[in-house]
């Protein structure tokens, strides 16, 4: 057999680092397969030494290990020398030539057998060595194969070598140095002593638990009534606790007479109260100084004074603070007898009551540390409602610590009732619960206001629930002394007559009318507040809408004879009196109360005899457009009302409104009560931009109520509604992205266009209507009173409605009539809440004029 022929120089330049690589994995394989089981026991004894075997392990058993281990090692290392060999170049470039397709390295050293003297088989062999030759040029180096898995099947290498990692990151690799050391034999006897240490702030703080063996400073800050938790392992000699920072008082363990000390784990667990040392003696331990901050109590102040709702609601701002969080408050209330005005019913000693108590309003969401809040109760059906008291606030922290303002007094407040007869009756409602020992009188009185109740009592349930609590009073005086339930019902049933007869209940329009007049005109003399008094403005505008809508449906004589046939009758618009009334409270919000009472008696004479007449398709004499018009004008004001609540959201967000100021105003977007004016009740609760979304879904109902008005001014009143429905789009949509500011900037667009739409459709109506502008002298001659004119001597309608009967800047006032319109010139253009394009439009007239 010949032997192989030697590869050639060019071939065997190109395998020289395949071959050199693919032998270097053969000895990396062959090792590991011989040898995994040394450095598998390797491992498990390093880790076993770091972990600390030899100081817990039974002697018997370290020694054991100790004889066991080396033999182990001394068999494995025996056993991989006989398994291994160093490969050969010869068996590297086999390998290499089993990776290539048809074994060409093999083929180079092949001879031919046959054929070698044709010259056509010569041929076919050369192609052949060709062909091979290009083949072994792309030998690459074969990987090893280190797998294991047939000769490990339960993987202990893994094993080992996961034990040894442990004992990297959390053992002590120092301990395996030890090994064989004098100190080695005596750690094996008994454990060595270790301590662990943690602190726990209290959870109110917020603070985080600390581990103490982690900490190097010396020093260590700790809020007052953190718990420190200390356990310590081995002889009780070895480590000690000193500590002078709680009240406890140390009892090391004690070894007693024939028995060693103990040596098992012992905890310590106290409370630091103050500042101290606090340290672990002996091999190992640490020291600090510790120093304990101590709780602060929680303060309280009021932020503004106290302010009654036009329905009797009180509402008082406050602002609580603390050095970590306020977690509940109350406001006490105490009669102060001394301050109360001892006369008729409250002649007699008062029986005693609990103290009246209120919780204050903590944040729902944020910090507690230093907040700001608004009180808002009603305790109108309390035995002290407008009476006066002493106020106290409190606020308690986690700790229970607690902070009170000064005390503080105030009159309590309760709703108020302007109307004679209720006042009265919630008055003997008072005497009642001040003392039960002014039944006689009380009863004496009701019996008084209700012995002739034709044209004085209007309301005949009110009449019967009166009469009714009569006869239980006198039984109960009769029975020797009225007993506490039987107080506690009558005075209910007092409080629900005293509501009847104030807010009415009754049928006819009329009366409600004149009701609500009386109360408003009963109010401007007894000096209601500004919200009690715009409450009373609304009832009684809701009243002449009634009245006004009755006396259009009806077109006919009142069936109770309130208008004879020979009496003086008057056609009036329905913006006339809407004008009428904006300059009723217009006088009330100047302080002009005898002027308003004035023109109050005057509106009460102008609506006793005024008469409405059918116009086309029977709605009155403004027909569909009256009806458009009101809505609009409860649009507009539903839109002023969201701007002004926008404006106080603005200024609360930048600090500047404080939270008395949303509380205390209309509904705003945290839904607490306040002074309601115009918005709508279902208002409360809901966020601006669903307001906004609503006020733009009424002004398209009203726009799809509207007349057919024809003309300029028609068009124009409809493109001005169309920008307002945009302007409110747009204020919408800046209110969900929170652009308060620019929310601001578009309701007071929509406002002014709401205005212009509102004239324009005023214009045509006028127009369409024969005459009708001419109503506004027959409505000044009637009231005896000129209405408000603006600088060009037209008097102002209802929304911005104007007419004139002059021929403007004519005559001898010429001069007064420029001064008059430069005037208000400069005055629009100096008022911040118009638009920025009015002001400079007006600005740029002042400085042309």
């Amino acid at each position: 057999m010949n032997e192989p022929r030697p590869l050639p120089d060019a071939i065997r330049r190109k395998l020289v680092w395949p071959s050199r690589l693919t032998r270097a994995g053969m000895i990396a394989e062959r090792i590991t397969r011989a040898f995994w089981p040394v450095w598998t026991l390797c491992f498990a004894a390093i880790a076993a030494l770091a972990f600390g075997f030899q100081d817990w392990a039974p002697l018997e058993l370290f020694w054991m290990a100790c004889l066991a281990v080396p033999l182990g090692l001394f068999w494995a290392g025996w056993r991989g020398l006989r398994r291994f060999h160093w490969p050969s170049a010869a068996e590297a470039l086999a390998r290499l030539d089993q990776t290539l397709p048809g074994r060409p390295l093999a083929s180079l050293g092949d001879s031919q057998a046959l054929g070698g003297a044709d010259d056509g088989s010569k041929a076919v062999w050369q192609a052949h060595l060709a062909r091979m030759a290009a083949r072994a040029g792309q030998a690459r180096r074969v990987a090893p194969d280190l797998r294991l898995s047939a000769r490990d099947p339960y993987a202990l290498r893994y094993a080992a070598l996961t034990a040894a990692l442990m004992a990297l990151l959390f053992g002590s690799l120092w301990r395996v140095a030890e090994f064989g050391s004098p100190a080695a034999g005596q750690a094996t006897a008994k454990a060595t002593a270790s301590w662990e240490g943690w602190a726990e702030p209290p959870a109110h703080t917020g603070r985080p638990s600390l581990y103490l063996n982690s900490l190097t400073a010396s020093t260590l800050e700790l809020p007052a009534g953190s718990r420190i938790v200390l356990r310590i392992y081995g002889p009780a000699e070895a480590l000690t606790l000193r500590e002078t920072v709680s009240d406890a008082v140390a009892t090391p363990p004690t070894a007693t007479e024939g028995q060693a000390a103990p040596t098992d784990q012992r905890s310590h667990d106290f409370i630091a109260k103050h500042s101290g040392t606090l340290a672990i003696d002996g091999a190992g331990g640490r020291e600090w100084a510790l120093t304990v901050l101590q709780d602060a109590a929680p303060t309280v102040e009021l932020s503004g004074p106290m302010k009654r709702q036009a329905d009797g609601t009180m509402s008082q701002p406050f602002k609580a603070k603390d050095d970590y969080a306020v977690v509940r408050g109350e406001v006490r209330f105490d009669l102060d007898l001394a301050a109360v005005d001892r006369r008729y019913g409250l002649v007699a000693a008062p029986e005693a009551y609990a103290p009246l108590v209120f919780d204050l309003p903590m944040p729902i969401t944020g910090g507690r540390t230093d907040f700001a809040g608004n009180l808002v109760e009603d305790a109108s059906k309390h035995a002290w409602a407008n009476l006066p008291v002493k106020m106290v606030l409190t606020v308690t922290d986690a700790s229970g610590q607690t902070g009170a303002t000064r005390e503080t007094s105030v009159t309590l407040p309760g709703r108020r009732f302007f109307d004679p007869l209720a006042a009265a009756v919630v008055e003997m409602r008072r005497d009642l619960l001040w003392s039960r020992s002014t039944a006689g009188r009380v009863s004496q009185i009701l019996r008084a206001v209700t012995h002739r109740p034709e044209g004085f009592i209007r309301n005949e349930r009110a009449y019967l629930m009166l009469r009714v609590a009569i006869r239980r009073l006198d039984a109960g005086i009769a029975q020797g002394g009225l007993t506490p339930d039987l107080r506690n019902e009558l005075t209910d049933a007092l409080w629900e007559a005293a509501l009847l007869i104030e807010d009415g209940g009754l049928e006819d329009a009329l009366d409600r009318m004149r009701q609500a007049q009386e109360r408003l005109s009963e109010a401007i003399r007894n000096g209601a507040s500004p919200e009690e008094i715009q409450k009373l403005m609304d009832d009684l505008r809701t009243a002449s809408d009634d009245y006004l809508q009755m006396l259009a449906e009806k077109n006919q004589e009142d069936p109770a004879d309130r208008f004879a046939k020979d009496q003086p009758t008057q056609n009036i618009t329905e913006d006339q009196i809407q004008s009428m009334m904006d300059e009723i409270q217009k006088l009330m919000e100047e302080g002009s109360m005898a002027e308003a009472q004035d023109l109050l008696e005057q509106l009460n004479q102008l609506m006793e005899n005024l008469k409405v007449t059918k116009g086309e398709g029977g709605e009155g004499q403004q027909g569909k457009g009256g009806k458009a018009m009101k809505d609009l004008r409860q649009t507009l004001r539903d839109q002023q009302n969201l701007s002004d609540d926008a404006f106080r959201k603005s200024q609360q967000q930048n600090g500047q409104g404080g939270s008395s100021e949303g509380a205390e105003g209309r509904p705003g977007e945290d839904g607490q009560p306040g002074q309601q004016g115009d918005a709508k009740k279902g208002d409360q609760g809901r966020s601006l931009a669903d307001r906004q979304q609503a006020l733009r879904e009424d002004l398209g109902r009203a726009q799809g109520g509207l007349p057919d008005a024809q003309g300029q001014d028609a068009d124009t009143a409809r493109r001005a509604l169309d920008d307002a429905g945009r302007a409110m789009q747009d204020a919408e949509r800046a209110l969900r992205d929170g652009d308060m500011p620019g929310a601001i900037e578009r309701q007071a667009d929509a406002i002014e266009k709401l205005r212009e739409g509102m004239r324009g459709l005023n214009e045509a109506l006028a127009k369409d209507r024969n005459g009708l502008p001419g109503a506004d002298g027959q409505a000044q001659a009637q009231s005896g009173r000129e209405l408000p004119r603006d600088p060009l001597g037209r008097a102002d309608g209802s929304n911005g409605q104007s007419t004139t009967d002059q021929n403007l800047l004519q005559g001898e006032d010429v001069y007064r009539h420029a001064r008059d319109l430069l005037d208000e010139l400069r005055k629009r253009s100096a008022d911040q809440t118009r638009p920025p394009t009015e002001r400079d439009y007006l600005k740029r007239l002042l400085d042309r004029f």
